[in-house]
């Protein structure tokens, strides 16, 4: 496990956390947590399930009460003004169940109420985007239908905050399209969007900046090129053969014994390693000296930041590696699950079994 990013609270914040704790009986399902996002932007709000981002979501819905640390939510306490926070916000979370006997545009109109109206050019054009048809019966509709009922009563709103949980669960490639065009449209109007998600290229694509949650801390927070620069590039080159002599020379003979080079290795005049952010411009210089015929560069995704940190537990259940590259081997690793570990849901009757956890220690600090 990495030591976590230090990060400082933007000068206009929407959300606000610090040191929140919270606990179930014996688990510590907060420890610490820190969060700030920035009025305007989309921030990334990732972990595998239990990682402690739906009691933080909880929390920030006035669900929960934390057991110490703050919380402010657009300037406001979540627990202490939810009824107001609720008028100036709108949440979808990954398992929509809707009113059976609702069409899916009064489930629209009736959330789009509860909420204190809605832009009705707004729905309209959104309904028609999401392809969805709003005379049918809730009872109809598949899981990705109720997902697009959920999404356009919240889009459709004038909403300061988005609260997203894997919103586009069940959605078609054509759909993401959709969604990501609408969030990127929100954040052009000033709205302010956290966003966890499992699809990490949606996460890449969206988002400002992006925080990495692990056992009910921020362990990793800030932009993805400053994250990146703190952990590893790969690289790729040819040498040119006639700048280096054979037998007792190699390309890699002076790379080996630079600073931050790792995993280096050689084919003919060709050489791959990985290199640390802070070791990258002397590793190039270095290529340079050699007689580079091509040089191809890999920047860390956020598939390989997120197994920096949590490369050891998929390591201990045999789907990859721990090591420090933050490699995998298993072919499922692409699409790490960093889905919601119990999100609240404001349209389910029943309860979630992931929220076993959470829910046998509602009672005493939940509404």
């Amino acid at each position: 496990m990495t030591a976590a990013t230090t990060t400082t609270a933007p000068a206009t914040t929407a959300i606000s956390v610090s040191g929140l704790v919270k606990t179930f009986g014996a688990t510590r399902a907060l420890d610490g947590l820190d969060l700030h996002v920035a009025t305007g932007e989309v921030h990334g709000f990732l972990g595998p399930n239990g990682a402690g981002k739906s009691t933080t979501l909880r929390i920030l819905l006035g669900l929960l009460r934390a057991d110490t640390g703050t919380a402010r939510l657009l300037g406001a306490d979540p627990w202490d003004d939810a009824v107001a926070l609720h008028q100036r916000l709108a949440y979808v979370p990954g398992d929509v169940e809707l009113w059976p006997n609702l069409t899916g545009g009064e489930a629209i109109d009736l959330l789009a109420r509860l909420r204190g109206g809605i832009d009705a050019a707004r729905r309209a054009e959104l309904v028609e985007r999401f392809d969805l048809d709003p005379t049918k019966k809730g009872r109809t509709y598949s899981k990705g239908n109720r997902q697009k009922v959920a999404l356009i009563a919240a889009l459709a709103s004038d909403a300061e905050l988005l609260l997203l949980d894997e919103p586009t669960a069940g959605l078609d490639p054509l759909m993401e399209v959709v969604f990501q065009d609408v969030v990127l449209r929100a954040k052009n109007e000033g709205r302010t969007v956290l966003l966890s998600s499992h699809i990490l290229s949606q996460v890449e694509k969206l988002c400002d900046r992006v925080s990495i949650v692990r056992l009910g801390r921020v362990v990793q927070s800030g932009t993805l090129g400053e994250m990146r620069h703190l952990t590893r590039t790969t690289i790729e080159a040819e040498i040119d053969p006639a700048r280096y002599a054979e037998g007792d020379a190699t390309p890699a003979s002076g790379l080996a014994g630079l600073p931050g080079v790792h995993d280096l290795r050689t084919e003919g005049a060709r050489v791959h390693f990985s290199v640390d952010g802070a070791h990258l411009e002397a590793a190039v210089r270095h290529l340079g000296g050699l007689g580079v015929r091509s040089l191809v560069s890999h920047p860390p995704t956020l598939e390989e930041l997120m197994l920096r940190h949590y490369g050891d537990e998929l390591a201990a259940t045999g789907h990859g590696t721990g090591t420090g590259t933050g490699r995998t081997t298993a072919p499922d690793a692409a699409r790490m699950d960093v889905s919601s570990d119990a999100a609240p849901n404001a349209f389910r009757t029943d309860s979630s079994p992931d929220a076993a956890a959470s829910d046998a220690g509602t009672e005493g600090g939940s509404r």
